[in-house]
């Protein structure tokens, strides 16, 4: 009885904290949503109005219907890069991940270096530099132009070198005494068992490669390369801003997200988790 009555007060503020900070995590959101169903003088009617009166869909309208701005094709365009972005930048990264943790080659360390030194450079250092190669390429206007600089992640790589690390090398020798080589043991027992790590960094690479908009911007140079972002962007201009449809435009565009989230959320925490393991 003691013990239940000292821990109420710290449950009962424990639920607190986390109401409030849930409130103001999710007040963003119903902002937004709030927005996409009001008209354009009801967003800004000086008089605050905590629900749309009367509710109106004409923000929903004007993001698919505007000649100018192609919506549809441009949620495609994202979700074929985030699609194929995701699993092979992650699959890689695990591939490399484990030759440095467990192929026994000269330099290896070396290597490594290399990789968290590439952490270190800001992005703007080589933007510059990527574009070059890749309007060289051929790549300007084109998915894949967008979608090879994101295939190669450090931050990846050694996620998945501290884990591999870590993973218990009895599973790798009884793998080698049947006979299987470095790649029979990657990829029918070690990577089968990275799976929340996989799903984690995954849907975490699936939401940056969704929310990107510099590179998207410079490669996809044609309105039929642009991105969801992209085209979201072109409701805000210094002309004219379609407040519904941008509202609108950033429910619709926000939807996926918030559902792969929802869906991976637990492997997120569990894969991140893993790398963190003490022997």
């Amino acid at each position: 009885m003691r013990k239940t009555t000292r821990r109420t007060p710290v449950t009962v503020l424990t639920y607190l904290v986390v109401g409030v900070a849930a409130v103001l995590f999710l007040a963003p959101f119903y902002f937004m949503l709030r927005a996409a169903l009001m008209t354009g003088m009801q967003i800004t009617d000086p008089n605050w109005h905590w629900l749309p009166d009367p509710f109106s869909l004409q923000g929903f309208l004007d993001v698919f219907d505007d000649p100018s701005v192609p919506m549809a094709g441009a949620l495609g365009n994202s979700f074929i890069i985030a699609i194929v972005t995701a699993p092979v930048s992650t699959l890689l990264g695990s591939m490399a991940g484990y030759a440095l943790a467990r192929i026994a080659v000269p330099g290896r360390g070396v290597v490594m270096s290399f990789i968290v030194v590439t952490l270190m450079i800001p992005t703007s250092a080589t933007f510059v530099p990527t574009f070059v190669l890749v309007s060289a390429m051929g790549g300007v206007n084109t998915q894949w132009g967008v979608i090879a600089p994101g295939l190669f992640n450090a931050f990846s790589v050694l996620l998945f070198r501290n884990f591999y690390l870590k993973f218990p090398q009895e599973i790798e020798e009884a793998g080698r005494l049947d006979g299987l080589g470095h790649l029979g043991v990657y990829w029918r027992l070690v990577l089968p068992n990275s799976a929340a790590l996989l799903a984690s960094l995954g849907t975490l690479s699936f939401i940056e490669s969704w929310n990107a908009f510099l590179w998207p911007l410079v490669i996809g140079q044609d309105p039929e390369s642009w991105t969801a972002q992209i085209a979201l962007s072109t409701f805000l201009t210094s002309q004219t801003i379609n407040l519904p449809a941008l509202f609108a435009g950033a429910v619709v565009t926000i939807l996926p997200l918030i559902a792969v989230f929802l869906f991976a959320q637990r492997y997120i925490v569990q894969g991140i988790a893993a790398t963190g393991m003490k022997d």
